[in-house]
């Protein structure tokens, strides 16, 4: 069973930049898709990023140019990289873990876009 703790989130202002972290335990990290989803007060949870076990990644359009997915197996990590932050990312973003029909999700961590 794959664990997920994800870091980095807390308070940025508009124009700022995070780096997201979420550390997976507990199986073989290699396999899994992982994805990083937000969600937002009284919004339903919504899709980031995902990036497969082959590193092949997918943007939503509401952050493309702005937030880079990557991983680093070696460390059992995948990282979301947000750029020119805008109030409208504020959500607590989560970190998935997919293999096959199998999800894991981590506890979340609050990111808050705020001057």
């Amino acid at each position: 069973q794959l664990q997920l703790v994800e870091s980095g989130g807390g308070l940025v202002q508009p124009g700022g930049s995070l780096r997201l972290s979420c550390a997976a335990s507990g199986s073989i990290f290699s396999i899994y898709s992982m994805g990083w989803y937000r969600q937002a007060l009284g919004k339903q949870r919504e899709l980031v990023a995902t990036i497969t076990s082959s590193g092949s990644t997918n943007v939503a359009d509401s952050v493309k140019g702005r937030f880079t997915i990557s991983r680093d197996n070696a460390k059992n990590t995948v990282y979301l990289q947000m750029n020119s932050l805008k109030p409208e990312d504020t959500a607590v973003y989560y970190c998935d873990g997919r293999y096959r029909v199998i999800d894991y999700w981590g506890q979340g961590t609050q990111v808050t876009v705020s001057s």
